[in-house]
């Protein structure tokens, strides 16, 4: 069985399991430059109506802006790293409800902002996976590692964005929110996800960049989870990580 070392921890694994955004892909040049979009229709939308968002536009998706409305950085623990897309509807539907809108419109309204900033981002950017990222996911093929996908946002956008990146023939499963009953912090998307790859949980390894990953990987009972922060300060977060990593050059898997 191959074996994963890292910062003096070493496991037999039979899979490796990944979060999405944050631990895949960058996750500003993706969903930063779509919450930039999302924060100038609301409050457009909202300005219309005579209406505020309580804290300002970086408490409307848990952001943190410069002086020019860009998004620099994000809260870990907030709605941008971890909310489904069913949750961020609604987060967004209630802005425009307690302005006025009536809750079905207010849905649609939404709906269509959505879609209109993944629109304006997706035409005028690319998907980028992590630094470092390539090179584990081929010492993985090589030691006989099964991959797979653990998401929050639905199973197309997921295969979408691997593809983008041209590393979706890595992956044998990709799960999405849509595929399972429960989302994080439960233990579905991970068991659904071993099932697939024929691999039993308690020899697989989740990684991601919060919290609710970390949680997800206990619950189901994973060989070891691992954060994926910068700095110091990402372990204040990742309170449920066996290790925390900065960089995919810490972990080494041996066949």
């Amino acid at each position: 069985m191959p074996v994963l070392r890292a910062q003096g921890f070493s496991r037999p694994i039979t899979s490796m399991l990944f979060d999405k955004d944050g631990t895949l892909l960058d996750m500003l040049m993706l969903w930063g430059r779509w919450a930039e979009g999302v924060n100038r229709q609301m409050a457009d939308k909202l300005a219309e109506l005579g209406g505020t968002i309580p804290g300002g536009l970086p408490g409307l998706l848990g952001t943190i802006l410069d002086g020019q409305g860009r998004v620099t950085g994000y809260d870990k623990t907030g709605p941008l790293a971890m909310a489904s897309e069913e949750e961020t509807l609604g987060l967004l539907a209630w802005q425009l409800y307690s302005a006025g809108i009536p809750w079905n419109e207010a849905l649609k309204e939404v709906r269509d902002i959505c879609r209109s900033a993944m629109h304006q981002v997706r035409t005028g950017g690319e998907v980028q996976p992590v630094e470092g990222l390539r090179a584990l996911l081929e010492q993985c093929r090589s030691a006989g590692v099964k991959l797979a996908v653990v998401t929050t946002d639905c199973t197309a956008n997921a295969r979408q964005h691997l593809e983008a990146m041209s590393i979706g023939h890595y992956f044998d499963s990709i799960v999405g929110r849509d595929k399972v009953t429960t989302g994080k912090p439960a233990p579905d998307l991970v068991r659904l996800a071993c099932r697939e790859l024929g691999t039993l949980p308690e020899e697989a390894v989740v990684i991601g960049d919060s919290n609710a990953d970390m949680q997800m990987g206990r619950a189901a009972g994973a060989a070891v989870t691992i954060g994926y922060g910068e700095g110091e300060q990402s372990r204040a977060y990742l309170l449920d990580a066996d290790v925390v990593i900065s960089s995919y050059l810490e972990l080494d898997i041996e066949p």
